[in-house]
């Protein structure tokens, strides 16, 4: 399918408007959207879906926004597909004042994102950079994250949508879209109406590199490890202190080393402690647990139940843990549908672009949502090095999961 230059320029066009909104989620706020920035920016995506003359166009209290094609098929039935991204950035880091800029046919060297700082994007500590020379990449500025995950899978659907409106010679059944709020802090899906989203099923434009199509994903769970101390002048402590926050630290080398994230790849699961906050007299750990095996999984969360009770034998009441699940492994909800992959997989073909089909060592909306009904693997939306400064995306990346969308509502409209 070719793609003209004037739709190519629309797609970057909005994308480097859309990474402008400071969508920024925060899990402390305990409000949906967590925070208003994502809320200004649905309103700004709803009034250009009605420019576009776009269907059925409505935005709720928390931040769903959702819109209808309407299908150009007459005389049979056609399932309806939906196409899915989310409004927020990570909070990992800033996403205010996002300053993009272009690098122009990238020559496989250094590029240098901030000279004040000394903040370089380099092929030695990312190899992937290498897989992109002659490419045009978008880049931050080395202070935020760019907001490719996941605005550059909002303008792809977007501009997709356009093209299919455009060309009604290219005939598909009724196309279903939304964007929603707080994916990036396991909320995104937790108050999306399936129902009335009405797709039989639906793919998250939400992956990383060209070709990424994942059905795979992450069982998840948070855990926050509470440890509580004494706290006694120094100079008098001997045999009364009991300092919270070095228990917490005998706690953190009782689990295994080399399940890290920094460890570990493919299929292998992990702790990771991604926050530590403490006192003498109290400290809390944070841990986000992930595994592709049920099994191993929940043996995980037993490990550091196991964990507690041995702190607790040395230190009486020291210790508490608690643990919640985030979402599960969308493989099992998928496979009985298999046919949805094969879909994707043949578009993404079709648009040029080598299917690599592998898990997802994270988490998506898609995982929740096929627990919810709407079988929702993941594809992707052509970024790297998400949540933290070094993010980029090839703008050809782009361009192909927009033609890999414009394909699927093809071919569904064949088959």
């Amino acid at each position: 399918m070719p793609i003209v230059k004037h739709l190519n320029m629309k797609l970057v066009d909005r994308f480097l408007q859309y990474v402008k909104f400071d969508t920024q989620s925060d899990e402390l706020t305990n409000m949906t959207p967590s925070t208003p920035g994502q809320m200004i920016f649905a309103r700004h995506l709803r009034d250009e879906l009605e420019a576009l003359g776009l269907k059925d166009i409505s935005l709720d209290e928390n931040g769903y926004l959702m819109a209808t094609l309407p299908g150009n098929i007459e005389g049979r039935d056609v399932p309806v597909v939906g196409f899915i991204a989310h409004l927020d950035t990570s909070p990992d880091m800033s996403g205010r004042h996002v300053s993009p800029r272009i690098v122009e046919n990238y020559d496989g060297g250094d590029v240098v994102l901030n000279d004040a700082t000394g903040v370089v994007l380099s092929p030695t500590d990312f190899p992937e950079l290498k897989h992109y020379v002659g490419q045009n990449l978008i880049v931050t500025d080395g202070n935020t994250l760019l907001g490719a995950d996941d605005k550059a899978g909002i303008a792809e659907i977007i501009t997709a949508v356009e093209y299919l409106k455009n060309h009604p010679e290219i005939k598909h059944g009724k196309v279903r879209i939304a964007f929603n709020p707080d994916e990036e802090i396991g909320r995104g899906a937790h108050k999306f109406d399936v129902a009335c989203f009405g797709a039989d099923f639906a793919y998250t434009m939400d992956g990383g590199e060209v070709g990424e199509l994942e059905y795979e994903n992450f069982n998840a769970a948070v855990a926050r490890v509470t440890f509580k101390g004494r706290n006694v002048h120094p100079g008098y402590a001997k045999h009364k202190m009991v300092n919270s926050m070095r228990i917490a630290n005998q706690f953190v080398i009782m689990l295994p080393r080399w399940e890290t994230p920094e460890h570990t790849e493919g299929y292998e699961g992990f702790y990771h402690l991604v926050g530590m906050e403490g006192s003498v007299e109290n400290t809390v750990l944070t841990y986000i647990i992930r595994d592709h095996d049920r099994d191993r999984f929940e043996r995980r969360k037993k490990e550091l139940e196991h964990l507690v009770r041995k702190i607790n034998n040395e230190f009486p009441g020291c210790c508490s843990i608690e643990i919640n699940d985030q979402y599960y492994n969308m493989r099992e909800k998928i496979e009985p549908v298999m046919y949805i992959i094969d879909i994707a997989r043949v578009a993404m073909e079709k648009a040029g672009v080598t299917p690599k089909v592998q898990p997802i060592r994270g988490g998506t909306d898609g995982a929740q949502l096929s627990f919810k009904g709407l079988p929702c693997p993941n594809i992707f939306a052509g970024g790297l090095n998400f949540h933290g400064r070094y993010e980029f995306v090839p703008i050809p990346s782009m361009e192909k999961a927009m033609q890999t969308i414009v394909e699927i509502c093809r071919l569904v409209g064949e088959k």
